[in-house]
């Protein structure tokens, strides 16, 4: 079996789908599977080693200049093509380019117009690349590619899927006009997909409510990590000071405000406990952040912000020097790699009982879920871990074990090819 895999790079930033994308590649080549992973918009960054296996199509660079001027689509492509290199889209990106849905909202609606926009000869490049590939199967990693999808299935005539893995996000940050525009062109054009892939039941009905789609068009396969670089250990006794910990996109969404505001109620019970956190934080997120450290000051040096680790090694040894992780995220979490690795290094969770986070507690029983609207809640969770060490090291090792069993990258390509072999006959 050959699996293309069509993923959007982040930009110059670590982004959870394209790094989760780059994995199941990897899992699936090692299963003995053929897979071609494509680059589009930008090259992927990940903190293991590339799968890609392509030019980058849709480079973001010419992507914006074909928006931006109409002549720019009439220049014949040796003219262009070199803007698609991933040496200058990386320079390109150091730059800051903007992944920020508030002012991306022309170019998106653009980009979901596939053959009728401005975009119409890159989706014919992608789809006379897909038509020379020959795979059995292409998955795209988001709705918002579906632009390209009718002239990919003018070439090429297989079953297309598309895996849904946030796109709500983006497309709520959207301002009017464009948000109303680009979920009408995707509830059209997610009609001709093949079918949907989500890690969660929640994200499922979620999903098909938001773009007006036909719930028995979905699956579902396992979120997962590589977990055997991942040498943490479940801890009999927690650190001096007990540590709590925080990894993912410093972003409102996320909720370290939160967590800093529990950790400040805690504080008033358990004087020594100090706050971790780490994770990519953009320009669009700097006052955000601001407003984070201020709310911080009382924490003062028990309060440490160590920025987006360049390694995988960096964010293994972040994650061994707490006792307890949460991220406790105000919208509704559609997958949650940064669980997975928190128990891949034996590291009990307490979250929000909303979004896929149930259904992920579920999975291994390594974590507690609390009331998503309460701090006080939250800060009692984590003080029940931190002073129960029994309790700790139950979940500790309940996440350990489960998140190898059922979230590691052999279940993942196990269930793929039980999923594509069962649509394929």
């Amino acid at each position: 079996m050959h699996i293309a895999i069509i993923t959007a790079g982040g930009a110059g930033m670590f982004c959870g789908s394209c790094i989760h994308d780059n994995t199941w590649a990897r899992a699936l080549r090692e299963a003995g599977v053929e897979v071609s992973l494509i680059p589009l918009y930008t090259p992927i960054r990940v903190d293991e080693e590339d799968q890609t296996s392509s030019p980058v199509f849709f480079g973001g660079i010419n992507t914006y200049l074909r928006d931006r001027f109409a002549w720019w689509n009439r220049l014949p492509g040796f003219l262009t093509r070199w803007l698609d290199s991933p040496a200058v889209i990386r320079l390109a990106t150091r730059r800051a380019v903007s992944t920020d849905a508030s002012e991306l909202g022309a170019m998106t609606v653009s980009m979901v117009e596939g053959e009728h926009g401005p975009h119409r000869r890159a989706g014919e490049e992608l789809a006379g690349f897909i038509a020379q590939l020959k795979p059995d199967v292409v998955c795209f990693s988001n709705a918002l590619l579906a632009g390209a999808l009718r002239t990919i299935k003018q070439r090429w005539f297989g079953p297309v899927y598309c895996i849904l893995q946030g796109d709500d996000i983006f497309l709520d940050g959207l301002v009017s006009p464009y948000r109303d525009a680009a979920l009408q062109l995707l509830s059209e054009k997610g009609a001709e997909f093949d079918g949907f892939i989500t890690h969660s039941d929640y994200y499922r009905d979620y999903m098909a409510q938001y773009l007006k789609l036909p719930i028995e068009k979905f699956r579902q396969l396992p979120l997962a990590i590589d977990c055997a670089p991942h040498d943490g250990q479940p801890k009999s006794k927690s650190g001096d000071p007990p540590t709590i910990g925080y990894f993912a996109r410093v972003c409102p969404e996320k909720g370290l405000d939160r967590l800093v505001q529990a950790v400040l109620l805690l504080r008033e019970r358990m004087p020594g406990v100090r706050l971790r956190a780490g994770g990519y934080l953009g320009r669009q997120h700097q006052k955000y952040f601001q407003e984070v450290t201020r709310l911080a000051a009382p924490l003062g040096q028990d309060f440490e912000y160590i920025g987006s680790p360049a390694s995988k090694e960096e964010k293994i040894a972040f994650m061994k020097s707490l006792d307890v992780f949460s991220v406790p995220t105000v919208y509704r979490e559609p997958k949650g790699i940064y669980v997975l690795e928190a128990w891949a290094n034996g590291l009990p969770v307490v979250l929000p009982g909303h979004g896929a986070f149930p259904q992920l507690v579920e999975s291994t029983k390594g974590g507690l879920l609390v009331n998503p609207d309460s701090t006080a809640e939250l800060a009692d969770a984590l003080e029940r871990l931190l002073q129960d060490s029994s309790l700790r090291m139950t979940l500790a090792q309940n996440g350990y074990s489960g998140v190898r069993a059922q979230h590691g990258m052999e279940n993942l390509s196990r269930r793929t090819l039980e999923l594509f072999d069962k649509n394929l006959d």
